[in-house]
């Protein structure tokens, strides 16, 4: 049997009246909280991972640095407005439902032998099901991982992408893996780069193939921009095979690389003690595992990538470093550099003509493989 929504049916005006009501009680309570914030007042320490509290800024010695605790208040309201905005602007197309599924541990537990110091970390999605799709026909899934080391499914571009792939007759599912913002520090400071977050996104797949019978395990696709398409390529690369097409925009390919061009500030993200814990100099091998340039000869999945050569966050080199790896094991993948392309690293997920261009080269070459009901022309 297929997942139910956990939301009753609504339509037309009932449903945007509720959604309306929903956005206006939040917006209360962000104002409130804004209100408190100014009259000094404190937000409550977020849960960890293990299910203590986070001190609160002034319980004691402070952290500080990477590793510190982030005042996860703010984060969290505007997260739930996020969902809200999911739910307004595409409830008139799909079934839109917020899910929670269990992954892997964390990787470095505070307290190794706490109790449920060794339990599965629960991540957050957000799932998206075609009103109008035909569901006695096995049916395309696309698994959409978003950008950003620190960042959540609910960013402006995000919105329009799914929007354009449900009007296509495509069910997708965003998780928020480990590290995202909006769902306290037991989450935020899970980070861990091309390592646990690569399988929480995995893991989306495969909780969308046991709840919808409807949908084709062999016609299940990937995508993302930036570290999203970083987190693309290393599913596929470590799961040679399962994915039926893939897209990478603009991705992250050698972190080794990536260090080296960006400053100590990004650099301590990783060398944090709660993250990798070595600088790169110290422990170049554990970068490169979790590069998917080390992997480029375990590609068995059809790959398109884009890349921009005025790309001010991901250096086009690292696109053609990745690209001439892959020619060099010989494997099959589509790839495109855009000349100095308006928008830079943005360049693809914005409101512009060249844009959208490119997101319909993007869905032209997931629709060869996915075989969606309405593919665009």
């Amino acid at each position: 049997m297929a997942a139910q929504s956990s939301i009753p049916a609504a339509s037309g005006g009932c449903y945007k009246n509720e959604m309306l009501l929903r956005i206006s009680v939040i917006c209360i309570a962000v104002s409130s909280f804004a209100q408190a914030q100014r009259s000094g007042a404190q937000t409550p320490a977020a849960p960890s991972a293990t299910g203590s509290a986070t001190p609160a800024a002034g319980s004691g010695a402070p952290v500080t640095g990477p590793g510190a605790p982030r005042d996860q208040g703010s984060d969290s309201l505007i997260k739930q407005l996020e969902i809200q905005k999911w739910y307004a602007q595409l409830g008139d197309l799909a079934e839109v439902n917020e899910i929670r599924y269990t992954s892997a541990p964390p990787h470095k537990p505070q307290n190794p032998t706490a109790p449920g110091a060794k339990n599965p970390l629960i991540i957050h999605a957000m799932t998206f099901i075609p009103k109008n799709l035909d569901r006695t026909k096995k049916q395309p899934l696309i698994v959409f991982a978003h950008q950003g080391v620190h960042s959540d499914f609910g960013r402006d571009y995000e919105y329009t992408v799914v929007k354009e792939l449900v009007q296509q007759g495509y069910s997708v599912i965003g998780p928020d893996y480990r590290g995202s913002t909006g769902w306290g520090n037991g989450i935020y400071n899970e980070i861990d780069y091309g390592g646990l977050e690569v399988e929480d996104v995995f893991r989306a797949r495969e909780w969308m193939l046991e709840n919808y019978d409807f949908l084709d395990e062999k016609r299940v696709g990937m995508m993302g921009w930036s570290h999203g398409g970083f987190i693309t390529l290393m599913n596929i690369l470590l799961h040679p095979g399962v994915y039926a097409v893939a897209y990478a925009g603009v991705p992250v390919t050698d972190l080794v690389l990536r260090l080296g061009y960006h400053d100590a500030s990004y650099q301590a993200i990783f060398s944090a003690q709660q993250h990798i814990g070595k600088t790169v100099s110290a422990d170049i091998q554990e970068y490169l595992k979790r590069s998917p340039i080390t992997y480029a000869d375990k590609l068995e999945t059809p790959l398109l990538i884009h890349g921009n050569t005025n790309d001010e966050d991901v250096n086009v080199i690292e696109i053609q470093r990745f690209v001439a790896a892959l020619k060099a094991a010989n494997k099959k993948f589509e790839y495109k550099i855009y000349e100095n392309a308006p928008g830079g690293h943005e360049f693809g997920r914005l409101d512009t003509k060249i844009a959208r261009d490119s997101r319909h080269d993007v869905y032209k070459f997931l629709a060869v493989y996915l075989k969606p009901e309405r593919p665009v022309r």
